[in-house]
């Protein structure tokens, strides 16, 4: 294992790292059995997504590196992390393709590096589904501090809407980079 990078994130019952904590070097579906609640974190190594809910579902953030003395008033959650999801590194090319209508219909654009406007930069009306074939991304709407939302190869992403994305005109689309 040596010169093996490992991901780390310890979480925090209260802001400012302070109560109980719970450290995590992978993915936690339900931390409700180690932590009654949470409340800041500190990123070790590595990048995660942390879910407002259990089993990676509400609201996602990306949180790479770094102290989060009381990420429910920087991010604006309504309620503390009940899930995180670490982010393998990923050093190959980065590929996926987003198209106008849901169901892959309509214009279809390649994109392999990032995109701050979708409808800006490829004259696209709308971006309604996606198709992931290499790397890991981030979803954003543009110029809006708001949840993030994580994709990667695995599940076709058939419709934004259905994964409470609607009305989500003006994205940008990240690769999550090896410099987490």
């Amino acid at each position: 294992l040596h010169g093996l990078r490992t991901s780390h994130i310890i979480f925090y019952e209260d802001r400012n790292f302070q109560g109980r904590s719970y450290e995590c070097m992978s993915d936690c579906p339900d931390m409700s059995s180690y932590l009654s609640r949470c409340q800041s974190c500190r990123v070790e190594s590595g990048c995660f997504m942390v879910y407002e809910r259990p089993n990676f579902m509400g609201n996602q953030f990306f949180m790479r590196r770094g102290e989060y003395s009381d990420y429910m008033s920087m991010m604006g959650m309504s309620s503390g992390i009940r899930s995180c999801r670490m982010i393998p590194m990923h050093r190959g090319q980065f590929r996926m393709r987003i198209y106008e209508r849901e169901n892959f219909g309509g214009q279809m654009t390649e994109l392999m590096d990032d995109c701050d406007n979708i409808q800006d930069r490829y004259r696209m009306s709308d971006c309604m589904s996606s198709q992931v074939m290499d790397g890991h991304w981030l979803y954003m709407l543009v110029g809006v501090k708001s949840p993030s939302y994580y994709m990667d190869s695995g599940p076709l992403n058939r419709s934004f809407r259905e994964m409470g994305m609607s009305g989500m005109r003006f994205m940008s689309m990240r690769r999550i980079m090896d410099m987490c």
